[in-house]
């Protein structure tokens, strides 16, 4: 993935101090950069915060990519905002994620679908306090009678994400349009009891983050945008991992970040494997 000849030229030239939540002041002819998504972009909980409404972190991952790159952010990610947010006002009165591209944008970044299918709410679903087989697996409610509820709604959303490309191009036709995925959560069988997600249902759990990944990646190479797969060099970093190791918070916190979310090493990671992917 490359940005065009005049993209880099202006990256490598400028080294800019960004700010979330609105575009900064930079020399003219920066790039001009737009991230959009949901919580895994705005780093609730991850200090400093913005005091938006949003609970953006301005150590998120955007800032990182717009540090790298020496661009211009304008960043409206936003805590649990789904598909609908792009184009209607999240809380009421968060304005539309769309409203942020411009004409002349040249980059946008963009994660979203969790919360569309709904993992903020099936992730506590899948606590057991006791051992196998004491309790119920999820994995056996959310695949009752042989069907995938959540894969279904999976399905149900790769249409949507398409539009939701179809409408940046729209909005923003010369940007170069990049579709990020989530990091891994869970090492193959979980940490039962560490985190109190039997291994059954763990795996289930990071199956159906890669299946969303799969749809992100596919809608991508179908509407004319790059994707980027943080979920690969994520690998051994997830929530059962020490805390000199994780980029993602498990139920309890150890560092400031929201569970089940980027903490502030996952951010800066993040933010590199994105820079290096889109000047490579």
């Amino acid at each position: 993935m490359r940005l065009g000849s005049a993209l880099i030229a202006a990256a490598l030239a400028l080294t800019v101090t960004v700010g979330a939540g609105s575009a900064s002041a930079a020399t003219a002819g920066a790039v001009k950069y737009v991230a959009l998504g949901d919580s895994s972009v705005a780093g609730p909980g991850i200090l400093p915060q913005d005091f938006s409404p949003c609970l953006r972190s301005t150590r998120n991952w955007p800032n990182v990519v717009a540090q790298r790159l020496g661009a211009e952010l304008t960043d409206v990610s936003c805590n649990a905002a789904t598909i609908d947010d792009m184009a209607g006002r999240q809380l009421g009165f968060v304005a539309p994620q769309y409203e942020a591209l411009r004409p002349d944008t040249d980059l946008v970044t963009i994660t979203v679908g969790a919360n569309d299918i709904g993992l903020g709410f099936v992730v506590p679903s899948c606590y057991n306090a006791l051992p196998q087989p004491i309790g119920s697996s999820c994995k056996a409610r959310y695949t009752a009678g042989g069907v995938d509820q959540l894969a279904g709604r999976i399905a149900a959303i790769a249409p949507r994400v398409g539009a939701v490309l179809d409408e940046i191009h729209r909005r923003s036709p010369g940007a170069l349009v990049v579709v990020v995925s989530y990091a891994t959560y869970f090492k193959p069988g979980g940490c039962y009891p560490k985190e109190l997600i039997w291994g059954v249902d763990a795996d289930y759990l990071q199956a159906t983050w890669d299946r969303l990944h799969a749809t992100l990646a596919a809608q991508a190479g179908s509407h004319n945008a790059e994707f980027v797969d943080v979920r690969t060099p994520s690998m051994g970093h997830g929530i059962c991992e020490s805390i000199a190791e994780k980029w993602m918070e498990g139920t309890l916190p150890t560092s400031p970040a929201t569970p089940f979310h980027p903490n502030a090493t996952g951010m800066a990671r993040t933010g590199a494997v994105v820079a290096a992917a889109i000047g490579a």
